[in-house]
């Protein structure tokens, strides 16, 4: 059986927790807990209230994601 690729989706983040964590909407309802990728940390990239960004999650859990890019 082949490996499920990840989900991509566009939301705008609506809270920022504590240890790189956010709350994320993608307009369904329930907010999404992601947290920033790697390349993302390493350039020090400052993500706040109110961006829009792009999120990857795995079609397993839906509840959880990875931050993988900021847009203006």
């Amino acid at each position: 059986m082949p490996k499920v690729d990840s989900v991509e989706v566009d939301g705008t983040v609506t809270e920022v927790l504590g240890n790189t964590m956010f709350l994320v909407d993608i307009g369904k309802g329930n907010p999404i807990q992601c947290t920033i990728s790697g390349k993302l940390r390493m350039n020090y990239i400052r993500i706040t209230k109110g961006d829009n960004v792009t999120i990857q999650m795995s079609p397993y859990d839906l509840t959880k994601g990875r931050i993988t890019w900021r847009k203006k």
